[in-house]
This record gives C-alpha cells, structure tokens and sequence, in this order.
C-alpha cells in the first residue's frame, strides 16, 4: 500500500492521471511503482543499519511537513466558510473541522469510535501486533520502546489528521470530490515538490521496515536461504501488487483483515511473556518439547480468527472494532490450551529464543592509530552538517507558520512563495541530514 502511495507522487512529474480504480489505468504508472519498489527493495536488502540511517535522516522532517500542509491549507478552508474569518482558538478550529473537513461522516456512518477504533486497529497491528519486535531486539534498554509511541501518537495520529486537514484543502482548491484524489495529488496542491517529494519518503519509511521484517520471518521457514534472497522474493510479489491501487484504495479492509491475522499472535506472546510466570505456567515452555507445531497457540489463534471474520461479516460489529476481542479471545484460549499441553510441567529452565540476525558493525583493527587531523575534519563535517540540518528543519516550519497564520489577504501569492522555498528547505535538510548520518556512522567506526 505504501509503495502504491509514493508511486502516487512519483507519477505527478510525467503527467500520469490519479490511479483511482482497483487496477492501473496506465503502462507508465506500473513503470512509475516498480521503479519505487525497487528502492525499497535494495534498501530492506541492505539490512538493519541502513533502515536505522533511513529513518534518522526522513522521521523528524516527514513529521514537520505533514504539519506544515495542514496549516498551509488552513486559510483556503476558512475562506470557504464565512462564519470563521480566522482561527483564533480551539472552537473556531474544531468548527472549520467540521465544516469543511470531516465532511460526508453521516453519510458513512463513521462516528468518532469508528476512528479511534481504526487508530487503535493500526497500533495492534503494528506495534501491539508485535511487528516492532523485529527491530527492538536490538535494543540495549527498555526505554528504546517509547520510539513505538512516537510512531503511533506522531505517526498514526497527528499525520493522519494533518491528511486530512490537507485532503480537504486540496478538494476545495481543485474543486472536485476527495475521492477523486490521491495521496500525491493532495500534497502536491497544498505543500508543492516538497509535499510530493514528502509522500514518496513516508511511503518508503513505512514500506521498508515492513519488508525487511518480512524476509526474516521467511528467512525462519527456508532456513537454508540467505536473507537477501527470500527479502527479494518477498519483494518481488509486494512490488507485483503495488501496481495495483486497489491495495490503498481499500486501505481500511485492508488493514481490517491484516489486525483480524496479527492481532491474536500478540495476544499469544502477551501472555506468555507476562501472564505466564504470575499464575505458575512456563514462559518458552514449548521449547522443552519436541514437537514441531505448537497447537495450542495454532488452534487459539484459528479460533479467533473464524470467530473474527464471522462477526465481521454477520455486521454483527464492525471491522476497526475486531482486533480487540480477538486478541483477548485467543490470550484466554492459549492460556487454558497451553496449561493442558504442558505448560504446568517443571523441571526445566526456561530457554529463551536468540535473535534472529546479530548487527553488524564494521571491523576495525586494534593497532590502526586514527589519524586525529582527519578525525576532527569529520567531526567539524558532522557538527555542520548538524547545525544545517536542524536550522532547514526551522526554516520549513517557520513558513508554514507564516503562510498558515497571516491571514486570507495575499495568500495566493504566499502559498507559491511558500511550495518553492519549502522544496528547498527540504533538498537542504536531507542533504544535511545524510551526511551527518554518514560522519556519525565514520566516527562510530573510528
């Protein structure tokens, strides 16, 4: 879904019409997401260091962009509702959100527990759902995982509202129906190259972990096969179906299906990593065994899932409210399950399941005296660039401050001074920001 998002950027240079049908209307839009897969591919390829450049460079600049559309779209949006000529406080805000953002809502049947229910099925999935586990086994301390709630509360919350704070001003721009939009055509009309250029990124820093995790979960069942080649076979399907809009165009069922499959898998670990030792069962206890398939957890998980789906399609509850008795269902059934498979026996110590991958970091020779002119020419290098890349970081949100709050009068005028100098400031920071990456990872080595 991510790499059919960035390629929905991509495509706005060579004049390819928004893909809004289940399938691509055009032969260069296929180009367009294969081009893009292929970046996410190499790049998941390359391994767990290069994801963790990846995101220091993009993280912190995607979130002050997305921030910035939102309130580079606000005065288009007030113009376009006469009762709030200007945002003076939280009442005027929510009321040109209701206005003129969260619009057609009755019509969908969407209240606000359907939304925070989605939000909530997003972070199961993810983060609960213990997709993050992949990347937090490296982690040298428990505080590591506060970064999880920086990508929920920043990523799945601001950066989806600050969307649709954009989607709604890019509608009301082009006057056509949100619809009719995709996610590049949005940020291309309210934040310029810089907002494009911001789609093509957040899809890449999304899509690349989620492979990369992927070929170690494949690396597990071949184990035979090096990680670069099942990453790239997994890749070569996930690129297949990205040429396909259907996958983002039906984003919420999606998701819905992905949470109802992962959800019951954390509920499996949950308890026995926590619940477990409290109430006498044995962490790992299938490790002592010598069975190949762990029925308990297969038959808790399967139950949760048919118990899931039925729901679901009975419309007996909705699909953004599924995951949660799902994940509580199977943490019930594989409690009792495992207590009668075994889990109660004692006698032997709990084995704990070693990483999958170990980092790797460059090798350096014991007797090589660094030469300390080029150490501190790196050095200086890295403040620099540094300093560079926070004062562009500054810049792109002091413009969106300034075309955001000035008001209605000259805003046209603002808003193309503001898309130009935007892609500028941001060209600035990821330049910066990678070289300081890459000094950092030369004086770590040193």
């Amino acid at each position: 879904a991510m790499i059919t998002v960035s390629a929905s950027a991509v495509r706005i240079p060579f004049g390819i019409p928004p893909q809004t049908q289940w399938y691509p209307t055009d032969l260069r839009f296929v180009l367009v997401a294969v081009a893009v897969g292929s970046v996410v591919v190499t790049i998941a390829i390359l391994g767990f260091r290069r994801l963790a450049q990846f995101s220091t460079i993009c993280v912190s600049w995607i979130f002050v962009i997305f921030f910035a559309g939102a309130l580079a779209v606000l005065p288009q949006l007030t113009a376009s509702l006469p009762e709030v000529s200007s945002i003076r406080g939280l009442d005027d805000l929510w009321r040109l959100a209701e206005e003129r953002v969260w619009i057609g809502r009755q019509d969908s049947g969407f209240s606000l527990w359907h939304v925070a229910g989605f939000a909530w099925m997003c972070n199961l999935a993810f983060h609960v759902g213990l997709s993050d586990m992949a990347l937090l086994r490296y982690a040298p301390r428990a505080s590591y995982g506060l970064f999880s709630a920086c990508g929920m509360y920043m990523g799945h919350f601001m950066v989806w509202i600050a969307s649709g704070v954009m989607g709604a001003g890019a509608a009301l721009l082009l006057k056509t129906s949100l619809s009719s939009l995709d996610s590049g055509e949005v940020a291309h009309q309210a934040l310029g190259l810089g907002g494009a250029l911001c789609v093509i990124v957040s899809g890449w820093a999304t899509s690349n972990p989620t492979l990369y995790r992927a070929g170690l979960a494949f690396q597990v069942i071949t184990p035979g096969w090096p990680r670069w080649l099942v990453t790239l076979l997994a890749g070569a399907a996930t690129v297949t179906i990205a040429c396909f809009p259907f996958i983002f165009r039906y984003l919420l069922e999606f998701a819905g299906v992905f949470a109802i499959l992962m959800a019951p898998i954390a509920g499996v670990v949950f308890v026995e990593h926590w619940i477990f030792p409290r109430i006498g069962l044995r962490r790992f206890w299938f490790s002592h065994s010598r069975g190949m398939v762990n029925w308990p957890a297969l038959v808790a998980w399967a139950v949760a899932v048919l118990v899931c789906f039925t729901l679901w399609r009975s419309e007996f509850l909705h699909v953004v409210f599924l995951p949660v008795p799902g994940w509580l269902l199977t943490a019930i059934l594989y409690t009792v399950l495992a207590a009668l498979a075994g889990a109660r026996r004692e006698g032997s110590r709990e084995v704990h399941p070693s990483a999958p991958e170990a980092v790797s970091r460059p090798a350096v020779a014991a007797s090589a005296a660094p030469d300390r002119v080029a150490r501190s020419s790196r050095f200086a290098v890295q403040i620099v660039s540094g300093v560079i890349g926070v004062l562009s970081l500054a810049v792109c949100l002091g413009l969106a401050l300034w075309v955001g709050l000035m008001g209605e009068e000259g805003y046209d005028l603002r808003l193309a001074t503001f898309k130009n100098y935007l892609a500028v400031a941001s060209l600035v920071h990821l330049t910066a920001a990678a070289i300081w990456v890459l000094r950092s990872e030369q004086t770590e080595a040193t």
